[in-house]
């Protein structure tokens, strides 16, 4: 198991715009999927977005349109871009990275996300 490491989330207002940053500790990136998920308080942990190993993503309907996931591959950082955020959009955020859709893979720490209206 590869610990990956999260930025520190942050307070933003609505509208406002945030990125997020997930890198492996002493590692690289060698799943073939990347990920983040939120979790808001009383919620299930919830897909945000996704990355696939052919460059391919996908994203929640809730968020497509504002938010972009991309790997940065020469410093081997997940990003999670975030723009015209929602008060919807609070959460705590996860990165992870797994070989498959039925593996739970590797998790970052978790990220506090605060839009305010």
């Amino acid at each position: 198991q590869v610990q990956l490491e999260e930025s520190v989330g942050d307070l933003v207002r609505a509208v406002g715009s945030l990125r997020l940053s997930c890198a492996p500790s002493g590692s690289t990136f060698s799943c073939n999927i990347l990920a983040w998920f939120r979790q808001s308080p009383g919620k299930q942990r919830d897909l945000v977005a996704l990355l696939a190993s052919n460059g391919g993503t996908d994203y929640a309907d809730s968020v497509k349109g504002r938010i972009s996931i991309s790997l940065d591959v020469t410093m081997n950082i997940l990003y999670l871009q975030m723009n015209s955020m929602k008060p919807e959009d609070t959460a705590v955020y996860y990165c992870n990275s797994r070989i498959s859709l039925f593996d739970s893979g590797d998790w970052g720490q978790g990220t506090q996300v605060t839009v305010s209206s």
